[in-house]
């Protein structure tokens, strides 16, 4: 009784439990949307929805350089010393306005171009990314808000603003596309990150008085060479990762048709909800442990703590939901679905070698390994482009499943590899 009672008081436990609820919660609200979602605009618009959040998640971090990390990396150095704090904060948040400032004037002068390259020769979108211009700036500060209160060591916080946003992207997907239908689900997905903005910089504001630090004076390039290996490693993964997705979603619609790539998408977008319990512990609690990690013991420790607690919960979970899956497809989309089920094996067999891999990937981060991350990275794209054609040649549409799987299990390997001579055998 001790021992449950002992974990029971542990942060992680709390943290996770919250995390949990919010995760839930999350799922909850995907119920809904995806619900909606394959009731208004189908598989076809599915596809349309799965090649626009690639574009914006590599707009993301290309708007934020990729210094989300590193900001809570030094954060959670440094939050003892408000006079390094303070310029870190300033700087960060000057070098990101003026970025995503510049990235929103270019892609409202641009907006047909990337209209044709994401949609391809219907017009009818191109609205979406006239706004997704206006309300740029306010993703990227969003952000650095959220990874401010992060590196604070401000979990709890962390997991609300994740609630909140939840909240506001389900009333505003409801709204826009029974409003008006594929328009209407793809400007939701530009708008609800947006709104999140106001809630960020209010919970910051009360960690923090942030418009009395951010002074000209404090600006210091030092940081920004410091930042910069978080902004290739993160540029890496978020900007080639999703324009690799983008490919193999735009060959599969040219061999396949578009319906194949909406199962995938609707595949991928079932994987995203449970994946978040797992990305959300690591950001918010991990993260900041490996990067305040002296030496490979403590190191040792918490990587320790993820597989012994986190990852057999992964696993179960996965069971259940393979089992489960007719009936949550069902649940989750329509009938028109239900190809879908045959997508489950080896999507979630890469998501168990992916989960395995991630704590070492956040290493990465935490030590700021920029050239081993860059290079195993692009290794594992390279992996999961080539492999997912082939597959797809010789197999169909379960073909991109099978690559995903033998991609996450060679990466896998690959770093228990790499860090073999640091952390030994667990």
């Amino acid at each position: 009784m001790n021992f449950y009672r002992k974990i029971i008081q542990t942060s992680l436990f709390k943290i996770t439990s919250l995390n949990s609820f919010s995760v839930a919660l999350k799922i909850g609200i995907g119920l809904i949307t995806s619900k909606i979602l394959a009731i208004f605009v189908g598989p076809n618009g599915m596809a349309l929805v799965g090649n626009l959040r690639n574009f914006l998640t590599s707009l993301e971090t290309i708007s934020t350089l990729g210094f989300q990390n590193g900001i809570v990396k030094y954060t959670a150095e440094n939050e003892q010393s408000k006079a390094e704090l303070h310029k870190i904060i300033t700087t960060v948040f000057i070098t990101m306005l003026c970025v995503a400032v510049l990235l929103s004037t270019i892609l409202f002068l641009t907006a047909d171009y990337w209209n044709y390259k994401i949609f391809g020769s219907n017009t009818e979108y191109l609205l979406v990314f006239k706004v997704l211009a206006l309300v740029l700036p306010g993703y990227g500060l969003s952000i650095f808000f959220i990874a401010v209160i992060n590196g604070l060591g401000k979990f709890k916080k962390v997991i609300w603003i994740n609630i909140i946003g939840n909240i506001i992207g389900l009333l505003t997907s409801i709204f826009l596309i029974l409003q008006f239908k594929t328009i209407g689900a793809l400007m939701s997905i530009v708008i609800a990150p947006a709104l999140l903005f106001l809630i960020t910089f209010y919970l910051v504001q009360k960690e923090i008085q942030f418009l009395q630090i951010i002074k000209l004076h404090l600006f210091d390039f030092k940081i920004l060479k410091n930042l910069s290996s978080y902004s290739l490693m993160a540029l890496v993964s978020s900007v080639f990762g999703p324009f690799v997705f983008l490919a193999i979603r735009n060959h599969i619609i040219q061999n396949l048709g578009i319906d194949q790539a909406g199962y995938w998408e609707t595949m991928t977008r079932i994987s995203t909800y449970y994946l978040m319990f797992v990305s959300t512990i690591l950001s918010v609690y991990f993260l900041p442990k490996l990067a305040k990690a002296e030496n490979n013991l403590e190191t040792k420790k918490v990587f320790l703590q993820y597989y012994k607690f986190i990852l057999p919960v992964f696993v179960v979970g996965l069971t259940i939901l393979y089992f489960l899956r007719h009936f949550i497809v069902q649940l989750l989309f329509t009938k028109d679905f239900l190809p879908v089920t045959d997508l489950f094996f080896w999507q979630l067999l890469g998501d168990v070698f992916k989960v395995c891999s991630l704590i070492l990937g956040y290493q990465f981060f935490a030590k700021k390994k920029t050239s081993a991350f860059i290079l195993t990275e692009l290794f594992s794209l390279a992996i999961l482009f080539f492999f997912s054609l082939y597959f797809i040649k010789m197999y169909g549409i379960e073909g991109v499943v099978m690559g995903y799987a033998l991609d996450n299990f060679i990466y896998f390997i690959l770093l228990l590899f790499y860090f073999r001579s640091v952390f030994n055998k667990f």
